[in-house]
């Protein structure tokens, strides 16, 4: 029964095919849905992936709004809704490659994010007096951490959970604590 409603509401989903067809940014919504197939052991064509995501994820939803802003994505948020505690500033440029683990409370206000970035739930990524964030590939920002001010997060960089980042992170580090500091760089503790 639940897999004939879902069926059912895939068929809703339709004009969302229409948009992700014609998108500019085509290229970063393959990339999410290649990043959340390897991450969940889908396989599948591009559309059927997509409409699975977006019949079931309100976080991917967001995702997909914001690769595909206008009246009609507003439209069709009506009655396929978006994560509403999950926040992309407009400005932010941001890479392909997002995964989400139930982003409740994000917020992800960064000058730039680059491809592949894994965030949690309860993470700030913010500015200070107008400043934001520049975040490289591959960065992993774990639960309620806050990363916030004019400062660069290198590539290949996790920021552990409740961490509070106001400098600069090499590339290949972990970070943790409060204020947070490099625990691991270049696969050697520090």
């Amino acid at each position: 029964m639940r897999s004939l409603i879902l069926n059912i509401y895939k068929i809703f989903l339709f004009p969302h095919v229409i948009i992700y067809k014609g998108s500019k940014n085509k290229d970063l919504i393959d990339k999410d849905i290649e990043r959340w197939a390897s991450a969940k052991g889908m396989t599948g064509g591009k559309v059927s992936l997509l409409l699975n995501f977006l019949a079931n994820s309100p976080d991917f939803r967001t995702l997909f709004y914001f690769r595909n802003r206008g009246m009609v994505s507003s439209l069709l948020n009506l009655y396929c809704k978006k994560e509403k505690y999950f926040r992309i500033d407009i400005s932010t440029k941001l890479g392909g490659g997002v995964l989400t683990g139930h982003p409740y409370s994000t917020i992800l206000n960064a000058e730039e994010i680059g491809e592949n970035l894994y965030v949690n739930h309860l993470v700030t990524v913010g500015e200070v007096d107008g400043k934001r964030p520049t975040i490289g590939n591959n960065v992993s920002i774990y639960t309620g951490a806050i990363i916030i001010g004019d400062i660069k997060i290198g590539n290949n960089c996790s920021i552990g959970a409740g961490s509070v980042v106001v400098k600069d992170v090499p590339d290949n580090c972990v970070v943790v604590g409060n204020p947070a500091r490099i625990i691991k760089q270049d696969g050697k503790k520090i």
